[in-house]
Formats: structure tokens, sequence, C-alpha cells
């Protein structure tokens, strides 16, 4: 039995082959700190595990739920959505929960894409983009995103391409993985962009709340609605990674072309988490003041440690990640996060997996204690004295 010809143009995720490489040496007794992934692993508020427990513990709440969700849950994120991004949604028809962000990509590509069609992705981006629009049979066109243009998309260059058979344009602010913020005068000329061309935009934005003071959507822009949908998430803003609570904003059409899709691929999600992320949507802001604070320190352990490496950086940078230039000594960021694995027994991510646009970086990530980090900073200062 032979796979799929769709699967031929997908390889294994980076992470999946490089983490059984890991496990091989923790087997050697390596005891690899891994500073590669984006799990947060701060719990969420007492509030919301309270939530959960509570309806769990109803007999009425564990049968199949509507694919559209809750209503309690839709209104929460239409709350939410006006009280950080001072943007309406209309609950009912403009809201589809998912189960994480990262499914909704997947569904988009197969609403709209075709064999024959392609979709613009950021180079560097996150490779799921690509990959999913693969398994629909089209083409994954990178644009590049680079230093020099502030990691911005060259709107002039683009247009120099043939944009005939280009349906999608994934972007991606706060950008993963240069850490590159949102702004409205960004989000106008996506938008502008667009309009022109007649292409939907896919805004992926789960980064938005973290070392981050203006939190921003797409849909804040006049006339988003009608060119672009949002996808966004209760992982990182809310420690929820693991619980797969995610959402798609768009304007009815939109949500309706979807849902054709999505209907046929599940049944809804577990009522009790749909109340429990409801309660997290209505936490405050000393609950995200205090989880920047937690990772503002853990920042300037990353900045420790990336002058221990001789990398530039740049301390604007917004997002779970901290993004870094390596130096001329290394040939790209995979040399040097090998160099990195093998002698001090870390792992930080090589730029390169994002797009050859990344070759040149590395990328460390927030997520894990303030031990970890300076367990790290002790490792490559011990190499640094042999």
């Amino acid at each position: 039995m032979q796979v799929a010809k769709r699967l031929q143009a997908v390889e294994e995720y980076y992470f999946s082959k490089k983490l059984r490489e890991i496990d091989e040496m923790n087997k050697q007794g390596k005891n690899v700190i891994n500073l590669g992934i984006g799990s947060p692993d701060l719990p969420p508020h007492p509030e919301v595990i309270k939530v959960l427990n509570e309806v769990s513990a109803q007999p009425e709440v564990h049968g199949y739920q509507s694919y559209k969700g809750l209503p309690l849950f839709r209104e929460a994120v239409a709350g939410w959505y006006k009280k950080w991004y001072d943007v309406e949604l209309d609950p009912a028809t403009e809201i589809l929960p998912l189960m994480g962000s990262k499914e909704g990509i997947m569904h988009i590509c197969m609403t709209y894409l075709d064999e024959g069609d392609v979709a613009l992705v950021p180079n560097p981006g996150y490779p799921t983009y690509a990959s999913n629009i693969k398994l629909t049979g089209a083409e994954a066109r990178p644009y590049n995103l680079n230093e020099a243009n502030n990691w911005s998309p060259d709107f002039e260059e683009i247009e120099q391409q043939d944009l005939s058979k280009v349906k999608l344009l994934f972007v991606n602010y706060t950008q993963m993985p240069t850490g590159k913020a949102a702004s409205t005068a960004l989000f106008e000329k996506i938008i502008a962009f667009a309009q022109k061309h007649a292409i939907l935009v896919v805004h992926d934005n789960p980064y938005s709340f973290i070392l981050n003071e203006k939190p921003l959507s797409l849909l804040s822009i006049p006339g988003a609605k009608e060119v672009a949908v949002e996808l966004n998430s209760l992982s990182k803003s809310h420690n929820m990674a693991g619980w797969r609570m995610g959402m798609m904003l768009a304007g009815r059409q939109r949500i309706d072309e979807i849902l054709r899709f999505k209907s046929n691929m599940d049944s809804g999600m577990f009522a009790p988490l749909q109340h429990a992320a409801a309660r997290a949507l209505t936490l405050g802001k000393e609950w995200h003041e205090e989880l920047n604070k937690i990772y503002e320190s853990r920042r300037e352990k990353v900045y420790e440690l990336l002058n221990l490496l001789g990398c530039s950086y740049d301390k604007t940078q917004t997002g779970l990640f901290i993004w870094a230039k390596v130096p001329g000594e290394y040939a790209d960021g995979y040399q040097l996060a090998d160099d990195v694995l093998y002698k001090s027994n870390v792992f930080i991510t090589p730029g390169g997996i994002f797009g050859s646009e990344g070759n040149n970086y590395i990328r460390i990530s927030l997520c894990g204690n303030q031990q970890r980090f300076e367990d790290s900073i002790a490792r490559l200062k011990n190499v640094n004295k042999e």
C-alpha cells in the first residue's frame, strides 16, 4: 500500500524528527535542555480550571455539540475582540470555534484551494502554511521577509509576479519567527493589496498578547471582513495550548463557506472546554501583565545566552520567541544550533526551518522556567572555558 500523492510533497515536521534525535541523546544520559518548542509551560488561571471541573461534573454536557460551538463561547469571543481589539463581531454569524487555530489553516486551504491555484506564504514563516497548501494540490509560493524591510511584505516586489492564480495570502503578526509586531499602517497595506487583487488574506494572530501592550487585529481595518479571515487561539494568551481552543473570525459568507468543510471533519468541541474558555476570555489586564512579567524575566536570560553565542537581536520584538542573527563564523543557523546541541546539550531552533530567509538566524523559545535558561547559560560558559 502506497501513501497518497498529496503526501509526497509534504515532509515530516522538523521538530518531529529532531525530537527523536534528542530522545536518543537523553537515553544516553545527555539531559538535553529544549529551548526550541513554543509550548507554554505555565498553567491557565485557577478559575478556568475550576469552571472545567464544575461543568464536567454535570451529567448533560457530555454529548455531541454544535458545529458552531456554544453561544456562550461565541459571545465570550465577541466580547474579547471588542474589549482588546475594538472589533465588532456578530457571535451568531462571524465566529467559528476551532480545535486550535492550526486546524483552521487546513479548513481554509481545503475550502478555497484547488490543484493549480497559488497561495502566498511568508519566508520565513510557520511551515504549516505551506504543508497544508501542498496537501490540497495547490502551490505554496513564498514571499520574502527580511531585516532590511523590517520583516514586512514588499508588495511592490510581489506585484511584479503573475498573481492571476493567487487565491490566498497568509500573514502573521506578531510575526513568527521574527517577532515583528503588528501595526495599523502595515495592516492597511495588507488589506489594500487584497482588495486590489481580489485575494483572501488569512491572518494568523496567536501571539498578540505576549510581551505586547497593544494587541491588534487585522479585522480592525475598515473593509477587512470582505477580504480577510483571522485565526486566533487561547494557546499562548491563556496558557491553554493542550486544550485546543481556537477561533476563526470573518464575515458571514466566509464563515458559512468554511463551515461546509469543517462540519465534515468533526462533531463539535467538548462543552466543558467551551465553558472554561469563555471564563478565560473574561480575564482582565492583570492576568496578561503577570504573565508578561514572567516572560520579561525569561527574555533577559535569553539575551544573556545570545550574547554568549555572539548573536545580534532586536529588543523591540514581541511574541513568545527571540529571533537572532548568527555571528559570521557560522555558515548558518543550522551549524550554530548543532554546535550548541552537541557541545552543550542545549537545543535551539535553526531559523532555516522557517524558510530560506531565516538561514542566518536562530530562534529561542521563552517557554520554560527560569532555571532552564540559567542551566543553559551555565553549560555554554563551561564549553567556552574548555
